[in-house]
């Protein structure tokens, strides 16, 4: 029997009873990080004036959410992070990374929209990036939880595109035959 073997099965007899799931070892309350940026996303829209508040938001890593964190077992969930396989901590990170970088596009769209007041364009970025973040979310929960090909769904899922630099501009002088629109069917092939 592995030493790594050993600290995995002593860690999960740690984590009985906490938030951690004592198979991954992993913590759904990371994901507390990413779910409030999207409730801020989703504010944007009627209030542009929350863009300077949530471009405050910063990526952490899973370690650094807890240490900042008022979570009860914070260092229990860092401590048992060394033990995740590494199958699973590589899948949430990778997938963790692209949140990050849908994020940064998120703002740089954003900016451009609140700035030339373009209201439809900034509700349209908003729910692009809110949806694309929630399925990240979603996959993310999958691996945290344990859930049977998880992580082999957020590898897969790497090659994906993310729509959010692919919505459209409007700018002034722009003809309006020229304007590109995207109904509502053309939004949801994006997350096909």
């Amino acid at each position: 029997m592995s030493d790594q073997f050993k600290f995995r099965r002593t860690f999960r007899k740690l984590v009985e009873n906490t938030t951690i799931n004592s198979e991954t070892l992993l913590s759904t309350d990371y994901l507390n990080h990413f779910n409030e940026l999207v409730m801020m996303l989703d504010l944007i829209p009627d209030m542009p004036e929350m863009l300077d508040e949530t471009k405050e938001w910063r990526p952490k890593t899973y370690a650094e959410h807890f240490q900042d964190s008022s979570f009860t077992h914070k260092d229990l969930a860092i401590a048992a992070y060394e033990q995740v396989l590494e199958e699973d901590r590589k899948a949430l990170e990778m997938t963790v990374g692209r949140m990050d970088q849908t994020v940064e596009e998120t703002f740089t769209a954003l900016d451009d929209a609140v700035a030339a007041e373009d209201a439809d364009r900034t509700r349209l970025i908003c729910n692009t990036a809110s949806k694309a973040l929630q399925k990240m979310i979603d996959r993310c929960s999958g691996i945290i939880n344990g859930v049977e090909g998880a992580a082999a769904t957020a590898f897969a899922a790497m090659d994906e595109s993310i729509p959010v630099l692919d919505v459209p501009s409007h700018k002034e002088g722009e003809d309006e035959e020229e304007k590109v629109v995207m109904d509502q069917s053309a939004i949801d092939a994006l997350f096909d």
